[in-house]
């Protein structure tokens, strides 16, 4: 049944690929966004009568009073993403990673239903060898992890919810981000040939935006059975340290040369691996591996010639 769907922040990174495929299932989608980085997208989603696309600020009471009447879900897309882009504005990250949160929440009516998205960086730095579960502890090492895990918090304490913690995501999306991992060191392959890597060893999980997008639909067609619990969203074949990660892409760039640093260290120190099996137990199966998202990517830097496609 179609549903009426308001998603702050819908014309970044992910909202731009999972807004279409909202609009194709029937659903009645608003977006919300202050298009900060002067982004043309969701242009090919305008001739959609089902779309409205407001321009504004997630923390303007007054738009989300306004907005909020009347839909059935709420998908807080909205975020400063990312370590490196929260410690240039820390009054930005929490204000909108964590207050914007908590007055949707005070707003929203006890049926209106929220998805939120998290990332399974929370889980700080694992024990070697051992799967991060729901169940482990969060212990975020950076001030995005923490305002992501406390908005979790406050989003689950509510009730009518459930939350994903999102593996590193990866692919093209109209709304570029080259900074992110994957994209990144794909990036240098084609176009340096070389990157220079720290803390090499360091592992992640990591998932297609395509699939973030087909989790966000999976959570909507299923949420009697799902709510209240948070989920794992990644890979379950790709928890890679960064030197695998390299040596995968190396084998469609076999020019690409990637060497540790012996000195310096990356100020991001996230290590764990995870499992993803509680969602995957509800029917949801990935459909792109990391092989897919790096020939894509290929691909996709053949238009894409500079960074401005990144979010630092």
């Amino acid at each position: 049944m179609p549903a009426k769907i308001l998603i702050t922040g819908g014309a970044g990174y992910i909202g731009t690929v999972l807004v279409p495929m909202l609009l194709n299932d029937g659903h009645h989608v608003t977006v919300l966004d202050n298009f900060l980085f002067n982004q043309p997208t969701l242009l090919d989603s305008c001739i959609d009568p089902k779309l409205t696309i407001v321009r504004g600020d997630c923390r303007d009471k007054n738009i989300i009073t306004k907005l909020i009447k009347d839909v059935d879900y709420i998908i807080p897309l909205a975020a400063i993403v990312g370590a490196p882009a929260c410690n240039l504005d820390t009054t930005a990250a929490t204000s909108i990673n964590l207050d914007a949160i908590k007055l949707i929440l005070s707003l929203r009516a006890k049926n209106q239903r929220i998805v939120l998205p998290n990332t399974n960086s929370g889980y700080g730095i694992g024990k070697k060898g051992s799967f991060c579960t729901e169940d482990s502890p969060l212990e975020p090492i950076s001030l995005y992890g923490r305002t992501k895990v406390d908005a979790e918090r406050a989003v689950l304490d509510a009730g009518n919810s459930l939350t994903f913690r999102l593996a590193t995501v990866f692919g093209l999306s109209p709304r570029m981000r080259i900074d992110l991992l994957v994209n990144d060191f794909v990036y240098r392959a084609v176009n340096d040939k070389a990157v220079v890597i720290f803390e090499g060893h360091a592992k992640r999980n990591y998932i297609h935006i395509r699939d973030v997008g087909r989790a966000f639909v999976h959570a909507i067609n299923n949420f009697e059975k799902m709510q209240g619990q948070a989920y794992n969203v990644g890979l379950s074949d790709a928890n890679l340290s960064k030197i695998e990660l390299c040596k995968e892409i190396q084998k469609y760039v076999p020019s690409f040369v990637f060497l540790e640093a012996p000195i310096g260290e990356d100020p991001d120190k996230r290590d764990y691996i995870v499992s993803n099996e509680k969602i995957e137990k509800t029917g949801f199966k990935p459909k792109f591996n990391l092989n897919d998202g790096i020939q894509e990517l290929m691909k996709g830097y053949i238009i894409l010639r500079n960074r401005i496609y990144a979010n630092v």
